[in-house]
């Protein structure tokens, strides 16, 4: 009898299989020998088969995801109109409200504050006046020399000159027209005195007039550049211009102020020299009365 454990070959049965049926006529020992020479295949595909492969296979798969067609379109277009909804409501309106607080205060301002007849009218005017005043700069710049001999034509066009760099060569000038301080042997100390501040004086005030007509100048020069801004200035740069117009105001008041300043010490030399000369005709009168009297007495 043979033994089934040595043969090699042995039967395999597949993982899902089903018996057939034996036969008619034939017996199990002779089966048995058959199925010992056939090489069986280990997986005999069947329709069970492959749809239980199919479902398994199913339960791996992605799941379909709903895009814009699907069931969630119409709860994302629903909270799309609740959106616009609410800020039509809570948004749009405020600012429509404002949009037209705005336009109100916008027409107010064009047509009774800045109203852009009047803005013109203006600009036209300081063109006006712009032209006007530089015919009365030019009438400030009139040659008005007047002296006749050398010496004089030179001190005359420097102070004339308004140029302050040329202040340091007045006393020079002055010194050749006037002459300088006696000498000591020539006059008494008193008259050596007030001749010298007298000199003195009149040279600073020559100096202060150079001064004061070059600030004279360069303000009349500023006062022209102004005109022309204002004349192509917008409306809203006008306070700005103003505000600059002010300093430049207090600049000349104060340039004013130095030269009623140095005018009042011209004037106070001019006193005081008097009464010094008063004075000294006191003190000659006093000494000529003294020898007069001892004169007297002597005969």
């Amino acid at each position: 009898m043979t033994d089934l454990k040595r043969i090699t070959d042995k039967i395999r049965r597949p993982l899902f299989w089903r018996r057939k049926e034996r036969p008619t006529g034939e017996s199990p020992k002779s089966t048995a020998a058959s199925s010992s020479q056939i090489r069986r295949r280990w997986f005999h595909a069947t329709g069970i088969k492959v749809a239980g492969a199919a479902l398994f296979v199913s339960l791996f798969l992605p799941a379909a995801a709903h895009g814009q067609f699907g069931i969630d379109l119409a709860a994302i277009i629903a909270a799309l109109s609740k959106v616009e909804s609410l800020m039509s409501q809570f948004v749009a309106a405020p600012l429509k409200a404002i949009n037209q607080t705005q336009q109100s205060i916008t027409q107010y301002e064009q047509e009774v504050i800045y109203p852009i007849a009047a803005i013109n009218q203006a600009k036209t005017s300081v063109t006006q006046f712009e032209n006007q005043f530089t015919q009365i700069g030019n009438m400030f710049r009139t040659n008005v020399s007047s002296a006749t001999l050398p010496q004089s034509q030179s001190l005359e066009a420097l102070l004339l000159s308004r140029n302050a760099s040329n202040v340091p060569s007045v006393s020079s000038q002055f010194q050749n027209v006037y002459g300088v301080v006696m000498a000591q042997n020539a006059a008494s100390p008193e008259v050596r005195n007030m001749t010298d501040m007298t000199d003195a004086q009149a040279q600073d005030a020559m100096k202060r007039a150079i001064e004061i007509d070059a600030l004279a100048d360069a303000e009349l020069a500023e006062a022209d550049q102004m005109g022309q801004q204002i004349a192509a200035a917008a409306p809203g740069s006008a306070p700005i211009l103003e505000a600059e117009a002010d300093v430049w105001v207090v600049r000349a008041n104060a340039y004013t102020q130095a030269a009623l300043s140095e005018l009042m010490r011209t004037r106070g030399i001019d006193i005081a020299n008097q009464s010094k000369l008063a004075k000294l005709g006191a003190t000659d009168n006093q000494n000529n009365n003294g020898l007069i009297n001892g004169a007297l007495t002597q005969h």
